[in-house]
């Protein structure tokens, strides 16, 4: 007899959980529950409602329960809920891949589809070494990425992120790994509003591994364009086109993890646009089904592709892929999802409501433990001082009492983030301001 037919289950015991990236025991003996949501809010277990500062963990960009994407998620259900995605397609993420391409800048024109964000860091990172070998440059298998970046949970991805937490429990990693250094630069760029004046030079860190490495043994280089999880670095003025150069000049490919910054939470489709640079890839997930779905994607510039497409028909080109690759769900959401960010003008509107979101960020500055703020988009920073001893306390302690008073914010040590959906009203970002502020004042 198995265990599931000897008792029936307590639905209120969540013992048999294990939380990611959570503190387990103090979540279990004082739960925050979430039950529903639409459009702003969470509902709470206990019936409040919780305004999104967060859009969800950076994803739920068009807001909640979107009738037209929970639509079409149920017709696709009815109609076909799986298809095979090797050597067998179907119609709908060819549609959506073609989408995405007409979205992407310049070159950016074929897809690889994946099921998060962590799949789509491998997968380009995969693309590229093999991308080397493709053209005979066999030798490129070093992978560069940048200190506090971050690029998911699978071994790639925290081989070349940044954030110790995440690496220090797990030991081996990828071979053939450097790190640039990071562009956080308080002593001359504290409470900047929008891009920092100071920091292009930092790019010039990757001539420094040139040198110890030589460029004929790197591969790629990936960056965030704003890092996000580590509590949003916004790049210095100049830093992402002097990157783009240097990786020119030593034939390096240039990987952007867009995974956040996709989907209008700088204002525009991608932080290509926002900045003006186009990389060789870019990952991406999140927004790009409103969270509805798991999915990710890898867009790939076309002479990337081209240099696969070589051999017998018949061969297999790239040896990579997943199950769920162009799920019809997902891409039934995804189809869905981006017609509600054109028809509705959301990212035009973020970039309309971004200087009032910059001034709403930047009325905490003076309150007590507010150390930074930084901006960029519908997304914000506020970097609190640590507690003596104690570490990303105080961080926690503004997230719990923000709760308490209705309002979702999202805590990377002693950082507080902020990125809503792109539906937020100005009313609702004086609101998210005000329980911010007031539990700003209460922390010790």
């Amino acid at each position: 007899m198995s265990k599931a037919a000897l008792k029936p289950i307590d639905t209120n015991n969540l013992d048999a959980m294990w939380m990611p990236f959570s503190a387990n025991r103090q979540f279990k003996r004082t739960p925050r529950l979430l039950v529903g949501a639409k459009d702003m809010h969470y509902t709470a277990s206990d019936g409040r409602q919780i305004l999104d500062g967060t859009a969800g963990l950076w994803c739920v960009n068009a807001g909640h329960c979107r009738e037209p994407i929970v639509e079409a998620i149920r017709q696709q259900a009815a109609k076909m809920d799986f298809a095979p995605a090797f050597q067998m397609g179907h119609p709908t993420a060819f549609e959506l891949a073609a989408r995405l391409a007409q979205m992407a800048p310049a070159d950016l024109n074929k897809v690889f589809f994946t099921n998060s964000g962590s799949e789509s860091v491998d997968t380009a990172l995969k693309i590229a070494l093999a991308y080397h070998q493709a053209t005979g440059q066999a030798t490129r298998k070093r992978l560069i990425g940048r200190s506090r970046g971050y690029h998911g949970v699978g071994f790639g991805g925290i081989s070349v992120g940044g954030i110790s937490a995440n690496r220090k429990q797990f030991g081996m990693e990828l071979p053939f790994v450097d790190h640039l250094r990071h562009t956080h630069d308080p002593a001359r760029n504290a409470f900047s509003r929008g891009e920092p004046a100071h920091g292009a030079e930092f790019a010039d860190d990757l001539e420094r591994l040139v040198q110890i490495h030589d460029a004929s043994t790197i591969a790629a280089v990936i960056v965030e364009p704003v890092a996000g999880s580590t509590g949003v670095l916004v790049p210095p003025k100049g830093y992402l086109e002097r990157l783009r150069a240097i990786c020119d000049k030593y034939g390096i490919l240039l990987i952007f993890d867009e995974v956040i910054t996709g989907f209008g939470r700088l204002g525009t489709s991608f932080a290509v646009e926002r900045f003006g640079v186009v990389p060789d890839m870019i990952t991406l997930a999140k927004g790009l089904t409103n969270a509805t779905v798991p999915m990710g994607a890898v867009l790939v510039r076309d002479k990337m592709y081209d240099a696969f497409m070589n051999g017998p028909d018949h061969m297999i080109e790239l040896f990579h892929g997943y199950t769920y690759s162009g799920h019809p769900l997902a891409a039934a959401a995804g189809l869905a999802t981006l017609d509600i960010y054109a028809k509705e003008g959301l990212f035009e509107r973020a970039a309309g409501l971004s200087s009032y979101w910059e001034d709403a960020v930047h009325s905490l500055k003076g309150l007590p433990h507010v150390i930074d703020l930084r901006n960029l988009g519908i997304v914000a920073g506020i970097e609190l001082e640590s507690r003596a001893g104690k570490p990303t306390a105080r961080a926690f302690d503004v997230f719990l009492d923000c709760f308490e008073r209705g309002l979702l914010v999202r805590t990377t040590g002693d950082i507080v983030a902020l990125s809503p959906p792109l539906i937020v009203s100005k009313g609702q970002v004086d609101q998210m301001f005000d329980i911010l502020s007031g539990a700003l004042k209460r922390a010790a």
